[in-house]
């Protein structure tokens, strides 16, 4: 314990880096706030606060930092949201292949690939029309209104 009070800028600096690379390692938008932290007590750590009190001061601003800085932060870089190459389908243009019905799904080819689909609004449509992907369920594309070839 004394080594580390009469390092303290140097234990707050190993925080600091500790921190960084884990969420270097994980980018899960959790550890950086820590990191954060100690990098307000580094610069803290000369002024005459007992250690315990730094402790409590490291975790009081990192707190705050992660409760009122996180959820903007995950809104703005929209971590956790994996983008597929099937999420560039919605919007597309698809082929009927086997009609949709109101009670069976039918199937579509779209970019080359065969998908199961079913009717957005539960109305039929037929085999040969094009249709319009609105979005994806699972592994079942939702399509809707017939789009004629000269629209």
């Amino acid at each position: 314990m004394s080594f580390i009070l009469e390092y303290l800028p140097w234990f707050w600096l190993f925080l600091v880096i500790l921190f960084t690379a884990i969420e270097v390692a994980t980018f899960g938008l959790a550890t950086i706030w820590f990191a954060l932290g100690a990098l307000v007590m580094l610069f803290l750590s000369p002024l005459p606060i007992p250690f315990l009190w730094q402790i409590l001061l490291f975790l009081i601003i990192s707190s705050v930092l992660l409760i009122f800085s996180r959820p903007v932060a995950v809104k703005k870089l929209k971590v956790g949201r994996e983008k597929t190459n099937a999420d560039s389908l919605v919007g597309q243009r698809a082929l009927v292949l086997k009609d949709i019905t109101e009670f069976e799904k039918g199937l579509v080819k779209i970019h080359g690939m065969e998908w199961s689909a079913r009717s957005v609004d539960g109305k039929a449509l037929a085999k040969d029309s094009t249709c319009i992907v609105e979005r994806i369920e699972g592994v079942t594309l939702v399509v809707g209104k017939v789009v004629l070839e000269d629209e």
